[in-house]
Formats: structure tokens, C-alpha cells, sequence
């Protein structure tokens, strides 16, 4: 079944209310079978762009997942991207700031973590973090060390997303290609994955008690996410809204928004002119003469 990517793909400058945003829609798979068909042929697929993204080393791919705890960040980044060739993947996971980076501004921390020409890059958290939980837990800010003249917050989330909007343009004029997903998870199926995470001593590990209090903020959450979407989805760097709440129908979803980003980049092998296809020859004719070695 044909997904049509341009369904979660927020438009820029306009308002976002999630409440209006599908966390399920109809599968585009109708098996468990159908589904392993479709996954391992959108990675093969992928396999294939990204080993002449690798090869072309004109562009990079920033791959940006933001959501709310049991959302399905890790489990989508470890499907779609089972098939990558590792050399040409860099995964990073953004956690609270260490000492040092708070020392700098909020966006030197993820910056140096930008994928290379050639890479795939990608951010498991994000830069997006300081327009999400900060905002949410506002004593996160004194530990920022801001100057006394750009701590009001009237003026502080507007000169963020500015500079983020800026960031991701200049990133574009130079080759990386952004693509921004939101995995969009209701409350109820977080509640049913956080008890099942519980009920399995294996999943035990994912769990703390940490997420219950983030459970609290849900709504402060989502309208930070409103506004941080609102701002920061660009025609160069577009925010989808991914329905999460079933897992293999987000990988899908993701996994086709990706190759079709990189198959509109027309990505080809480099040519090798004939004095160095002339040189290749003469090699071959050397290595069959060495059929002993």
C-alpha cells in the first residue's frame, strides 16, 4: 500500500493543535507477514541510496526524532536503519548537559555532532530539547548561566527558534538535508507500554520512576511541542507528525519519508573518466597475469 508521506508533513507557518493530529491511522500493512515484507523492502531500498550517498559525498542527512517517553524513538531508529551500512551512519543520543556543555550556548553541544558529507546523522533528542523540557521545567534555565538581559521568557523561545530555523538553513545551503519527525503518541498507549515495561523483567531497565513525573507535565508538554513545531517546520526542514501509537505502522511511515528523501536527491555513483577507466584496464590485465598469486 502506497504511503502518501505529504499526509504528516506539517506545512510551514501554520498552527499546530495535536489534539487534531491522528495518533493511529489505518495500517499499510494487512499482516504481520505483509508488514516484514514491506519493512525489509523500504531497507533494502535504503541500503541501496545510502551506499551512493556514501559514494557521492555531496550531501549529508540530519534525521531529527522528538517525542514523549515510550514513543518509539529507539525502536524506529533501530528498524528503519537496520540495514545501513554502520560506516555511514553516526546515531547520537542527547541526554541533560554535562558541566562543559552548559558552559557554551544551547546549540554547540548537537553542532558538533553533525553528520560529515557522505553520512547519514542521527539524533535521538535533539538540539529541540532547550525549547521542550526547558520550557517545561523552567529551573533547567539557571543552570544555563544566561545573561541577566536574555532571561525573559516573552522574548527567550522566540530567539530560540529563531536561531534554530537559522541553524537548519545555513545546514541546508550546505548540503544537509533535515529531515524532523514527531513521533505523536496518545497518553492511553503510553500508559499501556509503561505497564508493560513493568510487567517484563527484561524491559524493567527502561523504566524509572522519572517518567511518571514527566507523565505529570503531559499537557505542559504538548503545548510546548504546539508551539516548537509551529515555529520551526520549514519548507528546507519540515517537522512530520508521525502516528505512534502503532509501532509498525510508524516504521513504515518514517521509512518511506526517508527514501523518498533521498531518492529526490538524485543521488549517482561518480563517473571515472576515461584515463582512469584506461588505467583500470591495465590493472585487470596485470591481475590476470597473476593468477598464482
Amino acid at each position: 500500500m502506497k504511503i502518501k508521506t505529504r499526509d504528516f508533513c506539517l506545512a510551514p507557518g501554520k498552527a499546530v493543535r495535536l489534539a487534531d493530529w491522528p495518533t493511529r491511522v489505518a495500517p499499510f500493512y494487512k499482516s504481520k507477514a505483509d508488514y516484514a515484507q514491506a519493512i525489509d523492502s523500504h531497507i533494502g531500498k535504503l541500503r541501496s541510496l545510502q551506499d551512493r550517498l556514501y559514494a557521492s559525498n555531496s550531501y549529508s542527512v540530519l534525521l531529527i526524532f522528538q517525542a514523549m517517553d515510550a514513543a518509539g524513538k529507539d525502536g524506529a531508529i533501530k528498524h528503519v536503519m537496520s540495514g545501513v551500512n554502520p560506516q555511514g551512519c553516526q546515531v547520537y543520543s542527547f541526554k541533560h548537559p554535562s558541566a562543559a556543555e552548559l558552559e557554551h550556548d544551547f546549540l554547540w553541544r548537537t553542532t558538533k555532532c553533525l553528520p560529515e558529507r557522505g553520512q547519514i546523522g542521527i539524533f535521538n533528542r535533539s538540539y529541540y530539547e532547550e525549547v521542550l523540557i526547558v520550557r517545561v521545567h523552567r529551573k533547567i534555565l539557571e543552570s544555563e548561566a544566561l545573561p541577566r538581559e536574555n532571561r525573559d521568557e516573552g522574548e527567550l523561545w522566540d530567539g530560540r527558534y529563531r536561531s534554530i530555523v537559522d541553524l537548519e538553513n545555513h545546514l541546508h545551503r550546505n548540503g544537509t538535508r533535515i529531515v524532523k519527525f514527531f513521533l505523536h503518541l496518545s497518553k492511553g498507549e503510553q500508559r499501556r507500554r509503561f505497564v508493560a515495561r513493568i510487567d517484563d523483567p527484561s524491559k524493567n531497565w527502561k523504566f524509572s520512576a522519572a517518567d511518571i513525573e514527566e507523565r505529570g507535565h503531559w499537557k505542559q508538554y504538548m503545548e510546548a511541542y504546539e508551539d516548537c513545531l509551529a515555529a520551526t517546520s520549514t519548507r528546507r526542514a519540515p517537522w512530520h507528525i508521525v502516528p505512534a501509537d502503532d509501532k509498525e505502522n510508524a516504521h513504515l511511515i518514517i521509512s518511506q519519508i526517508v527514501v523518498d528523501l533521498l531518492e529526490g536527491l538524485d543521488l549517482r555513483y561518480p563517473k571515472v573518466g576515461s584515463r582512469r577507466r584506461q588505467e583500470l584496464q591495465e590493472i585487470r590485465k596485470k591481475l590476470l597475469k597473476r593468477k598464482g598469486d
